[in-house]
Formats: structure tokens, sequence, C-alpha cells
């Protein structure tokens, strides 16, 4: 067979491009296409490579593979012996399934046998030609005939029965096909089209007949006409050979599309940040992440999610060599990622005007290395340009301005035909490394007024200045470390919104549906981290946090109006959509931008935000009057709307439900702020301790089920949740409660499965599964420890730990069964939880 470089390079171009659509459909005639034409046609067999393309192709995500040919159905299924994943659609598109023939009216039974006599008699026993009666045509074949003879019948018929009303001709290479339904090959593919939901189509075809499909094709459509003649296909190839070239090379574009060569496990991603913006790098210094202006902004480079075709920046040994490991320079966001002979380091500039995402890669050592750069912003969605420029790459065709500074660099530019990708060999000496300069948010390409070695020392301070002062436990102290930076990387200094994760879509099984956008800040998840930081001792985060609630509630008609989470700008969030062009990660679909989430009712949310202000008052020895009256406020958004049912922590898709955990969180939004106005002296409403004593009853009166011996999810099942551990944790009940053992025992037997936590395994409406969850072992760790339990407490939060990636990140979920890290990365909740396990285990 011949090979993909044998293709045209324009036709290589378009089959990238269309295997890279949504939902594709293959489709392509039969004689002359799959098959070689061959004197008798019922000898007329597929090439058994296009066969095994069509069928692999078939078996792909939203992939449709289709034959439409101008032969019977029931003659193209023996003949073909294609597979039942590829569609057969016979006689020029009036067949599509052996069925069809009982749908023909009357009238069209009528003047098909009408035809079917009348051809008779004009073929008669002219040699060579014969009848091919079909359920709603019969062709005239003359391939065999003499010319003469066959030129003779040929225009008996078209001056004959082809002009009878009703009868429908098509023209192809020594044959005619009359019809008695209005039928070619172009409807037959838009039925297919319509059917599949195909986002574009690529149709093969040899044969006149194929042309009306031809002129169907529009768009991202891609025609391939094979062999000679005038063709309204835009592309053509010389044989059936090419053919299953063509078949093959879009089956290995489209898998590698799809699933990707070799999706790296999320937890060996590394994280940058500068507390505006936030980027992910591969083990083997891959720019897979990058997001800007702002980590919820659409991305620059969304390699993680779509592999090279939708954005990525890397670098690597020219010579190839495997990389020997990756680290964060110590209490840093700097990452090092080492070959035998170079190194390769990258952060994110600090500090810097809110409009730019400066990123520094710096290439030291002796090797040469290759570099690409790939920017696909916009999720890939717009055309774009690189211009060299003397002291490197300018980016054309975005809304924000790109730069890329790199002096001395000679790029090489190739185009895919929408979108341009820059090449280039460098060679770093030991006296000089290469520097690479990616600014976002401005056009300015001139030297910086600091060295790269200022700059990166400055960088490295702005993170180990801080890092120095945390007050660290002695369980895991390093890994708590950069827990808390990882923490602190996740919370913008400009507004003080907090990520709850750096990433949307990444899967909760792979190949799943389960992709969720956390690129914003829940108040719940917020309060959450903050709190573990002030408990570190560092209190900035939280006051940012709290400036940036404030300026939410100032929004709202009441505190009780709050949505469940908003965009690091304080505002609420669009619609919820789905980026088709982007298969995800290691092929699990849709990936989402928006999150639903935010019209949901959750009304746990304000609990944490009391139990935050109680840990500053705490530090800080006063309770200030600002944060009093956020207290009050949530305080009253539970007093109007705490026996409401709602969708709970885990944001299910469900109806909502009277839940213990949420009814939990509205009594310790009470019991907080009475503790909160006795300690500092302020003047508690009326109702609030009758309030607090309501809750905490209807939650051991409805909460707890007899016949499963635990606190259950909600009031009106038997079902388990991690969350219900609460009931103790928080302190509605004392952990030395036979109740609360009970339900950290039913809950370890049900949900817990090696060293991860379940939410709970309940039908919650959405298809697929999902891993156990970091932040549920974190809880269980400590209901272990409230119970006695040190040693299981301290088995499962060895295994949380080593659960990280080797730069120390955790995602938000687990497999165990797999023995792989899923969910979006770094996840806060996940760190969160390891930092408070730690503290607790080591007595602070």
């Amino acid at each position: 067979m011949v090979t993909a470089e044998s293709l045209p390079a324009e036709l290589r171009r378009a089959i990238v491009q269309i295997a890279r659509t949504p939902r594709l459909l293959v489709a392509c005639d039969y004689d002359g296409t799959l098959a070689p034409i061959v004197t008798n046609p019922d000898e007329a067999r597929p090439l058994p490579e296009s066969v095994g393309a069509l069928r692999s192709l078939a078996g792909l995500h939203e992939t449709t593979t289709a034959v439409i040919s101008g032969r019977a159905l029931r003659d193209l299924a023996i003949l073909s012996r294609l597979p039942h994943e590829v569609h057969l659609v016979g006689s020029h598109g009036s067949e599509f399934d052996i069925g069809f023939v009982h749908e023909l009216d009357a009238q069209a039974r009528d003047l098909h046998r009408r035809v079917e006599a009348e051809l008779e008699r004009i073929a008669g026993d002219v040699p060579g030609v014969s009848l091919e009666v079909k359920p709603a045509s019969i062709a005239v074949h003359v391939r065999r005939a003499d010319r003469d003879a066959a030129r003779r019948v040929l225009d008996e018929v078209h001056n004959g029965p082809c002009t009878w009303e009703g009868v429908t001709t098509t023209d192809g290479k020594e044959v005619v096909e009359l019809a008695v339904v209005q039928t070619d090959k172009g409807r037959a593919l838009d039925t297919l089209r319509h059917q599949v939901g195909a986002t574009a189509a690529i149709f093969l075809g040899d044969d006149v007949t194929d042309e009306k499909a031809f002129a169907r094709l529009s768009g991202p459509d891609v025609g391939v006409k094979v062999g000679d003649g005038e063709t309204l296909a835009a592309y053509r190839v010389a044989s059936t050979d090419d053919v299953a070239t063509v078949l093959a090379f879009m089956l290995e574009e489209r898998r590698n599309w799809l699933y990707g060569e070799q999706a790296p496990p999320i937890e060996r991603l590394s994280m940058l940040s500068n507390e505006r913006a936030v980027a992910l790098v591969t083990p083997d210094a891959r720019l897979t992440w990058m997001c800007h202006p702002g980590p919820d902004a659409p991305a620059v480079f969304a390699d993680l999610l779509g592999g090279a075709s939708a954005g990525h920046f890397s670098i690597k040994p020219h010579h190839n060599g495997l990389p020997l490991g990756q680290r964060y320079l110590p209490n840093t966001m700097t990452v090092e990622t080492r070959w035998s002979r170079l190194l390769v380091t990258d952060y994110l500039e600090p500090e810097g005007p809110p409009h730019r995402t400066d990123l520094v890669r710096v290439i030291s050592g002796t090797a040469a290395a290759s570099v690409v750069f790939a920017p696909r912003p916009e999720f890939g969605g717009v055309p774009v340009r690189l211009v060299p420029d003397p002291e490197g790459l300018r980016v054309l065709g975005t809304s924000e301005p790109i730069v890329l500074r790199s002096p001395g660099v000679a790029w090489e530019i190739t185009s895919d035909g929408l979108h341009d990708t820059a090449t280039a060999l460098v060679q770093p000496t030991q006296d000089e490394p290469v520097v690479l300069e990616l600014r976002c948010g401005t056009t300015d390409l001139s030297a910086h007024e600091l060295s790269e070695a200022d700059r990166r020392a400055r960088a490295g301070a702005y993170w180990s200045d801080w890092a120095t002062t945390l007050k660290l436990p002695n369980v895991e102290p390093e890994l708590v470390a950069r827990s808390a930076l990882t923490l602190r990387g996740l919370c913008n200094a400009d507004t003080g919104a907090v990520l709850a994760a750096a990433t949307t879509s990444l899967p909760e099984e792979i190949g799943g549906v389960r992709n969720w956008d956390y690129r914003y800040c829940w108040i719940r998840d917020a309060a959450f981290t903050v709190r573990e930081l002030v408990g570190l001792g560092s209190l900035a985060e939280a006051e940012g946090y709290l400036r940036w609630l404030h300026g939410v509630l100032a929004t709202l008609a009441g505190p009780e109006r709050l949505h469940p989470l908003y965009t690091i700008n304080g505002t609420q969030l669009g619609a919820e959509a789905v980026i088709d062009s982007l298969p995800g990660y290691a092929g699990s679909r849709p990936v989402r931008v928006g999150n639903l989430a935010n019209h949901q009712v959750q009304l746990d949310v304000f609990g944490p935000v009391v139990e935050l202000v109680a840990e500053l008052a705490q530090v800080r020895g006063e309770l200030r009057d600002e944060d009093w009256q956020l207290v009050r406020a949530m305080a009253e958004a539970v007093t109007r709307r705490w026996s409401e049912p709602d969708h709970g922590i885990w944001e299910e898709r469900h109806v909502p439900r009277h839940r213990v955990y949420s009814r939990v969180m509205c009594w310790v939004t009470v019991d907080r702020a009475i503790k909160l106005g006795e300690v500092y002296g302020r003047e508690i409403p009326a109702g609030w301790h009758d309030l607090r004593e309501e809750i905490a009853t209807d939650v051991l009166t409805h909460g707890w089920n007899d016949e499963v011996q635990a606190f259950t999810t909600a009031y009106d099942g038997t079902d388990l949740d991690a969350a219900s551990l609460f009931v103790g944790l928080a302190g509605l009940i004392d952990p030395s409660d036979e109740r609360f053992q009970h339900t950290v025992t039913a809950i370890e037997a049900e949900l817990r499965s090696g060293s991860t936590v379940y939410r709970y395994r309940r039908d919650d409406g959405l298809p697929g599964g999902e891993g156990g969850f970091h932040l549920c072992a974190a809880w269980l760790i400590e209901a272990y420890l409230l119970t006695g339990r040190r040693t299981e407490a301290e088995e499962l939060f060895e295994q949380l730990v080593d659960a990280a990636g080797p730069t120390g990140l955790l995602p938000e979920q687990y497999d165990p069964v797999a023995e792989r890290s899923l969910g979006n990365h770094p996840q806060a909740y996940s760190h969160l939880g390891l930092i408070r396990c730690a503290k607790l285990l080591s007595g602070a």
C-alpha cells in the first residue's frame, strides 16, 4: 500500500482539518472507489485495507461511515461483505434498508413494472446488455456490449422510458438507471448527514453519478474524486489504492484527535501561577493549558483537552531523550524540567499589570532543543497567523494582543490552512541560556528592564517570602507547604476570588460525560480554602476573599439570593456551553465552559463563611464590624430558607432534597453566629437560639435512619453520603454519640474503597461513574480521629499522601481500581483536606 506522504499535500491538510470536526460522516462509492472496476461486476471485491479502515472509523466516537452505491442494497451487502458497523445505501440512495420495496405506493410499483417491461423489450437479446432490477429502480448495463449496440440501446432508453413522467434517470459509466422515486447520491448523503447530525462530511467517488454528492458538499466538507474526468470535487486521487490510503490517514488523524496519543496522568501536571493567571505544564515541559485574560477566560493553549491541534508550547531535546524529573524550586511556583543535558525553567511573572499574562521559559544546558510554539486562542476557534519580528513573533487574529519575545531565535512558520505554527532549533550554552517570553495582553517586544536572572529571583521570592511565614504542622510539613502554595496560587490577588480548580472538563471518568468547569469562585469552596490558610498563619487571602464577597452581596436584593458560585470578578456566569471542537482529555466529552450549578439552590454555602469569620476573629483577637455584618447576613439567609430542599454540596442535577449536610451547615451558620456574638459582645437577634435548636431537632429527627443505622443523605431515603459525617465533624452531636460512630462505620463500609472515599453510590441522574474524592477521604480521616481510631486515620492519610503527583499536586478524585487520578487539577478541596488532616494528626 502507498503511504500518506504520497497523497497531495492539500488533501492531507484537508483531512487533518475535517478529522477534528465534532461529528464526522465518511461516505464513499463502491465500484471504482472501494472496489476496483472489473469486467464482471459480480466479482468486484473491496480492498481489505479500505474495509478495515471503514470498520475502525465506524468504531470511533461520533464517527459514521457509509457506502452509497448504485447497486441494489441486497446485492451490495452480499458482494461487499462490509461489516454491520458500516451503513449501506443502495440504488443511488433509494434503498436505506432491505424492506424499502414495501414502502413504494401502488402507483410507483405499477410504473416500476411498466419500465421493466419496456427495458426488457429494448434490451431484448442484444449481447452484453443486462438489466439489474432493484426494488425502486432498474439499471441497464452495457459495459460488455459491442460499442455500436450499446450506443443504440442507450439512445432508445433515453428517448423512451427515461422521458416518462415519474421516472428519474441517473447516468453512469456505461450504465443508465431509471428510478421510480426521486433520488440521487446527493440526496442520500444529505439524508445520512441529517440522521447522524454530522458537522462535516467527506465523500469519495469515481463515477459521474457521484457528482451529485460532490455538489452537496460545502463549508468544511471534503470531496475526493477517484481517477480522471471533470469533477466538482476539490481533491483528486488516482486509484482505489489511494482511497485505502485516504481512509487509513483519516482513521489515524481522527483517532489521535479524539483520544490523544498519550494523555499525561492528571496528577503529574504541574501548575504555574502568579495569583492572576494559571498554567499547566506536563512532565516533559509541554505547556498544555493556559487561559487569558485570567484563568476563567478562553484558553490560548488547550492541548490538555484537545491535543496538539488545540494549542501547545513545547520544548524538548532535539535528539529525543526522556526527562529525568520535574520539580518546583523550594517554596516557589517555579518549575524545572530536567533532561540529561538540558533544563527548562518555567514561571509566571507576578505583580505585573492586571491585563497581562507573562510566562518566562528558560532553556539552559548544552543540548540542542526543539521548540514548538502553537498558540490557539479562543479554544482554537479563531484563525491564527504568526508574523516574525526581529525580537520574536507576533500573534495576529486574536482579540487580545499576544507576542513571543525570542531574540536571536530563527523560527520556521508553517500553516495547516487555519493556524500557523512556529518551530525552531535552539542551542543554549553553559554561559548563555535561551530565554522565551510569552506576553499576553501587550504588543511590546522590547527587552525587560531587569535581567532574566533578577526576574526569576523576584518571582521566587514572591512565593518563598510568604511560605516562610507559614506555621506548618510536624506531619508532612513539605507537602503541606506545597498544598498551601497551591491554594494561594488559586487565589486572585486583584479581586480576592478563589478558584475551585485550575481547569475545566478533566473527567471524573475516562471517556465519560461528567466533565465540569471549576475555574470559578464557589462561595463554600473559597471559604474552606482561605480558612485553612488562616490556620497556617496567612490572613491576606481570607481578607481578600471577604472583600470580594461583600462586593457580591452588594449586588443582591438579599443574602438569601446568593448564588453558589460567581466569576473571578464577582459577576454571574453566562450559560453553560459545550466546546464541540475539542475532543476532551483522553476522549472524555463534552468539554464544558460555564457551570449550570450557578442556578442551583445550595443552602450549605452560608455556614463555611461564618466559620471563616470565626477563625479570623480568633486569630486577630477581634471581630470587625463589617465581618459581623456579614455574619448577620448569612444567618438572615438561613432564617428565611433553611427548611427548603436543595441541590447540596455535590450539585446534583436532580430534584432538590432535604439534605442532612445542608441542614447541618444551616445549623453551623446560626451556632457559630451565636458564639461569635457571645464572645465579642455583639447583640444577638431574638430567635437565633430557638432557630439553632429547631434545626438541630429537625436533623436528629429526620436525618437518622434506623434501618441503615446511620445519618443518611437526605430525609427521604436510605442512601449514604460522605458529607453526612458533618453531623459529628461540625459538632451538632458529640463525636462519642453512638449515632455518629455508627454513621462513620456505615460510610466506611459502603463508600470507602482502599485509599479513597466516594461521595455516594446512588443514582444521581447522570450516566457513568466517578472516582473517590480526596476531600471525602480527608473527612473520614477526621471522623476516625474523633472516634478514637487513630491507626485507621494515619493509614488513610498515608494513602492520601501517596496519591499526590511527583510535584505534590492533587486533582479532585482517585480511581482505586485503575489506580489513576481523575477530575480537575489541582483541586482546592483536595489540598485543603490534606492540610487539615496533617494539622489534626500533628495535634495542631
